[in-house]
């Protein structure tokens, strides 16, 4: 798909979403990152039912390389993959701890270095805490961007590397946004709403592909 056609789609459903934002609660970086790590293979809501115990328990990357295992995996034991997010959650705040001086740092390379932290969750960080560019590549954005043509991908690495030769750094964190939102209203797994579409016109109808 050509960088005019990707543009065009993203105009459109700029306009048909204009709130398309996080869902994950959150007040402050440290938040974020645990947040983004919980929600992997889980939904923002279930998340936020869990956090506002947690931050109480934890509220600082200090506490949380302290933690006791056993309790944090019972103050997150309501979202998939529990016990492996809380051993990777005190495994990077120890981390964070030792070798980025408390701070979370906001290069890419050295958030991938963090247990539990991959390329979607970095590109979060990066670009919803630190306000840098990033397009963080979700089982949504795989879906929509490859079924309208925007990637033609079979990872989400390779989405996100198709996505970001196409679209402005300055517009790749509300890509991810919106095609999220669009995602889950119109263009979904099962039964996608093709005739209700914004961009039905623009789309390449690749249905088989990424459901």
């Amino acid at each position: 798909m050509t960088r005019r056609k990707t543009n065009t789609i993203l105009q459109i459903l700029a306009a048909t979403y204009p709130d398309a934002s996080t869902r994950l609660h959150y007040d402050n970086l440290y938040q974020l990152m645990v947040a983004v790590v919980l929600s992997a293979q889980c939904t923002d809501e279930q998340v936020n039912k869990v956090t506002p115990a947690l931050f109480k328990h934890y509220p600082d990357i200090n506490s949380l390389a302290n933690a006791d295992l056993n309790e944090l995996e019972k103050l997150i034991n309501r979202v998939g993959l529990f016990r492996a997010k809380a051993k990777n959650l005190k495994a990077a705040a120890i981390i964070i701890q030792e070798r980025f001086n408390g701070q979370i740092p906001d290069q890419f390379e050295d958030l991938l270095t963090l247990p539990g932290i991959g390329r979607k969750t970095a590109n979060v960080i990066i670009s919803v805490g630190f306000g840098k560019p990033g397009l963080a590549v979700d089982t949504h954005v795989q879906r929509v961007a490859n079924r309208t043509g925007m990637a033609r991908a079979k990872t989400p690495h390779q989405t996100e590397v198709q996505l970001k030769q196409n679209i402005d750094p300055k517009d790749w964190n509300q890509t991810h946004h919106l095609l999220i939102f669009h995602g889950r209203q119109i263009c979904k797994a099962r039964n996608p709403l093709c005739d209700v579409c914004p961009i039905e016109k623009y789309c390449e109808k690749n249905l088989e592909m990424n459901k």
